[in-house]
């Protein structure tokens, strides 16, 4: 997913805010689910972030390009661990692991395989 950095995703310098790379993961994950004509929340159903490190490598500022690549590092019957990447120009800037729970009606629930072809047909890692 391509994404501009507009004058509100930066501080007073024009420099990324650290919290706006989270931001632009979560959009590039709910981007999956759209282009498949669906909503990532849907009947009672949807994924809560249950544990994400992230590496922080070079700052990117207003104006900026960027790239959000997302796969898939491991998918159990009721989470999914993805690597999400944040490139500038080719470079990669940041980098994150996030494991996501998914929940149906506030409880913890086996993925619908329907769901998991989502991610699996838009993984752009190897």
């Amino acid at each position: 997913m391509t994404i501009r950095v507009y004058y509100e995703d930066t501080d007073v310098g024009g420099v990324v805010y650290h919290s706006n790379y989270l931001n632009f993961c979560e959009r590039a994950r709910s981007d999956m689910f759209f282009k498949e004509k669906l909503s990532p929340i849907s009947n009672g159903s949807h994924f809560v972030v249950k544990n994400l490190t992230a590496n922080y490598i070079k700052s990117a500022f207003f104006g900026d390009i960027l790239n959000v690549e997302t796969g898939i590092k491991r998918c159990r019957s009721a989470s999914i661990l993805l690597q999400q990447t944040i490139y500038k120009n080719s470079e990669e800037i940041f980098s994150m692991e996030i494991e996501l729970v998914f929940m149906q009606n506030q409880k913890i629930s086996k993925i619908p395989e329907s769901i998991k072809d989502i991610f699996m047909v838009n993984k752009s890692l190897n």
